[in-house]
């Protein structure tokens, strides 16, 4: 697990930094949003965009933390993630919006 994420999506499978984080319905919440962007990426795409992006936010803010989360997949899971029902309404590549 990278330092300071409590979790990460690795389709399919969602890892918590802590087995008590499960309780987190907003933590996992967040980590299913990722979990539907790289099933709709067909995964690998998923990556690669993700690299590529966070590798132009960090050149244009030079700062990390920043970068990771102005990704367009990370805006969106973030805005989101505390609408337990976000996902039965999400529309199909909702995270280019993000962009």
């Amino acid at each position: 697990m990278p330092r300071g994420y409590a979790g990460i999506t690795i389709f399919p499978f969602i890892i918590l930094k802590y087995n008590i984080l499960k309780l987190n319905k907003v933590l996992v919440n967040h980590e299913k949003i990722h979990k539907q962007q790289q099933l709709e990426l067909l995964i690998m795409p998923f990556y690669v965009l993700y690299c590529i992006e966070f590798l132009i936010r960090l050149i244009k803010y030079k700062n990390w933390d920043l970068a990771y989360r102005n990704i367009s997949f990370e805006r969106e899971a973030h805005k989101n993630e505390s609408n337990l029902e976000y996902l039965k309404q999400r529309k199909f590549w909702n995270f280019a919006y993000y962009l």
